[in-house]
């Protein structure tokens, strides 16, 4: 093969613009203090109905538990900015 089809590493990359990490805007119900949190600080939890989907973290300020409930539109924009989600198993009843 000759050298003319090779890409350098360079090359391949110098399209390519850096991408800042996605943060969330949250605030603690008990201090409530405002911050942002990376998508590793939030938990969230996709259930069966709207009273099993959540989403969660630690306040970095008092070190308060918040958990609060997610809409669809609340989900699909913590999965989109990287949050993974757990998604519980429902029943599905009178099948």
């Amino acid at each position: 093969m000759s050298g003319t089809s090779e890409m350098s590493v360079a090359s391949a990359f110098s399209g390519m613009t850096r991408v800042d990490p996605v943060v969330f805007k949250a605030a603690c119900p008990d201090c409530r203090s405002g911050f942002e949190l990376a998508a590793s600080a939030l938990r969230l939890v996709v259930g069966a109905t709207h009273r099993t989907t959540f989403y969660s973290f630690t306040c970095p300020q008092c070190r308060t538990a918040v958990r609060k409930p997610a809409g669809e539109r609340i989900v699909e924009l913590l999965t989109g900015g990287g949050v993974r989600a757990l998604r519980l198993q429902g029943t599905v009843r009178g099948a």
